[in-house]
């Protein structure tokens, strides 16, 4: 894909820069200086404009939970901790693996305890949840472990060859609220469409018609929607991808049988939930991958199997781009702007040229083992994390909670 040219937006295109700069020393956390070469701030990441050594000064353990996502959406953000899905500030009810926020009196997050800083009700409430400090907790060695084994087995990826990308115009984050269409052409100049003929990928494009995408419109499947369900879980089943995946949480206790693994994925992705008023209007399926309209905002719309074939309706606009991943073969990352038939995605974020089952796989193991916090993987010897949240109105199967939204973020710690 091509790099950003723009200065602003260099650190987030993987380029440096000479010129004057400045250091972090005693400025972490400042707030933005205007009259400052770089920033020390804890929204330099998102904008690009760190200090070198922001890194290696500011982001060390102590300030991981408070670390915002390298491109966060903020259009997601209404799953997020600090919205009022809570039913209590100063209670964990509900907020058990919560990423840190620093608008709440007392938190509910892994490392609480060791700050002091934990809700009274937090052991009593939390102490099932396995934190960072239990005995089966996912190590970040692990999950980097298991991600780059899942990387490597990821056979039904596209090759170089299959999907051609005219990424054009890369803009500055500052840019992304203008709606300014800066590319005259389509993201995808080509795509083999045989690889759409593959078993997972067809029972997935099965799916992306299933749904409507306005919010509080409820949802009501037909028997043979239900089948495309099971369908698409036996198909990517049967891939290397999620053996690989199951053995791993088998392996970690989290699931005794494939059967059960299968069900819970059935719940946490396609069971339904209530982001409108109508019951049963979304579910995490719908929202990652197939996309929703909120509030005249497109929300969640992160993959780009869905993006190529409503582009190729005429119904999406690509706009602009404002990160490409460091991967020289797919899957790669990308993130961008775009129009869906009339509604504006300010920033959106996918895998390009990755199976159905890559996708759900990384998006799931993130899901179980980090729910509403940053996911660190390893994918092809690059660092790259995947932000979840879980939806907290309701839950199924003692107290499981369902999939609000799952995203990839860059990963630059």
């Amino acid at each position: 894909m091509r790099a950003c040219v723009p200065l602003i937006v260099a650190l987030l295109c993987g380029l440096t820069w000479a010129g004057k700069m400045e250091s972090c020393a005693s400025r972490c956390n400042e707030k933005f200086n205007r009259d400052a070469a770089c920033q020390c701030d804890r929204r330099c990441p998102r904008h690009g404009d760190c200090c070198d050594d922001y890194e290696d000064l500011c982001t060390g353990e102590e300030n991981l939970e408070e670390a915002e996502p390298f491109l966060e959406l903020e259009e997601e953000m209404e799953e997020a901790p600090g919205s009022n899905l809570y039913s209590a500030p100063n209670s964990c009810r509900g907020r058990c693996l919560e990423a840190f926020d620093k608008h709440h009196s007392c938190h509910c997050n892994a490392r609480c305890e060791e700050f002091g800083n934990c809700c009274e009700d937090f052991e009593s409430l939390c102490a099932h949840e396995g934190f960072s400090h239990s005995s089966d907790a996912i190590t970040k060695e692990e999950l980097q472990s298991i991600s780059e084994k899942i990387y490597k087995v990821d056979t039904n990826k596209a090759q170089k060859e299959d999907v051609v990308l005219n990424s054009q115009n890369c803009i500055p984050p500052s840019e992304t609220r203008d709606q300014v269409d800066h590319c005259p052409e389509p993201l995808f100049t080509y795509v083999n469409e045989k690889l759409f003929s593959k078993p997972t990928y067809a029972a997935f494009i099965n799916l992306l018609n299933n749904y409507q995408r306005a919010t509080g419109c409820g949802e009501h499947f037909s028997a043979q929607q239900l089948a495309e369900q099971d369908a698409f879980l036996r198909e990517v089943m049967k891939t290397a991808v999620m053996k690989e995946l199951y053995g791993f949480l088998r392996d970690q206790n989290r699931y005794s049988s494939e059967q059960e693994f299968v069900n819970d994925l059935k719940n946490m992705w396609f069971g339904l939930y209530s982001r409108g008023k109508d019951k049963g209007d979304s579910s995490g399926f719908e929202h990652v991958f197939s996309g929703e309209v909120k509030k005249g905002k497109v929300t969640g719309f992160h993959n780009w199997i869905r993006f190529y074939m409503q582009e190729k309706e005429g119904l999406v606009d690509y706009y602009s781009y404002i990160y490409d991943g460091p991967w020289d073969s797919y899957p790669d990352v990308l993130a961008m702007q775009f129009n869906w038939d009339g509604y504006y995605k300010e920033v959106g974020s996918a895998f390009i040229g990755s199976s159905p089952e890559f996708e759900f796989a990384l998006y799931s193991l993130c899901f179980i083992a980090r729910p509403g916090k940053l996911c660190r993987l390893s994918l092809g010897g690059h660092s790259l994390a995947i932000q979840s949240y879980t939806w907290n109105k309701s839950t199924y199967g003692n107290g499981k909670k369902y999939i609000a939204t799952a995203y990839v973020v860059s990963s630059t710690q």
